[in-house]
């Protein structure tokens, strides 16, 4: 009787955890076998010093006392919850409106720069650009004015040096007379 199966199969019958045939069986095994009755012996005598070796713990209450007092215990240091109601439009506005709102916001504020810083174009630093040779130009410009001026004359004609031809960026033709 040295495998393991029949150490295991001798615990069961101690444990009353087996058949009646195969309980049967094992007597008889036990019987004939002096090394699975030495075994047997051995885990009476523990279980017997388990059982004498255990301190009995009572307790000054019920059974039923002393579980109450460890659950009010728990729910004591358990912090409660408060109570928020749910918004669910808050919660539609935010998902939908903030980030129009941003963008509208962002927008604004890259027009309010724009608008007072103006572009420095060709007028302004005095430059112009014709196509053609043929053509020249005189620019006057009136800060105070608010006001530019430009004049276009032909190049190969003399006449046009006598009388320019001007534009006004008013856009008034009165002002050209």
């Amino acid at each position: 009787m040295s495998t393991h199966d029949s150490q295991l199969k001798i615990q069961a019958f101690l444990d009353d955890e087996m058949s009646a045939r195969d309980a049967a069986e094992m007597e008889g095994l036990i019987a004939n076998d002096a090394e699975a009755r030495a075994l047997l012996a051995e885990l009476r005598n523990t279980n017997a010093a388990l059982a004498a070796g255990e301190v009995e713990c009572r307790l000054p209450e019920t059974r039923e006392f002393f579980w109450s007092k460890i659950e009010r215990e728990i729910s004591r240091e358990m912090p409660v919850a408060a109570h928020v109601p749910k918004m669910p439009w808050l919660g539609w506005l935010r998902r939908r409106w903030l980030p129009v709102s941003s963008s509208a916001a962002v927008l604004t504020c890259a027009a309010a720069v724009l608008v007072s810083h103006p572009r420095h174009g060709a007028l302004e630093s005095g430059e112009m650009e014709l196509a053609s040779d043929e053509v020249g130009s005189y620019v006057f410009r009136d800060q105070k004015q608010q006001m530019t001026m430009v004049w276009l004359y032909d190049r190969n004609a003399e006449a046009a040096l006598a009388r320019p031809t001007s534009m006004v960026s008013s856009g008034r033709e009165s002002d050209l007379e």
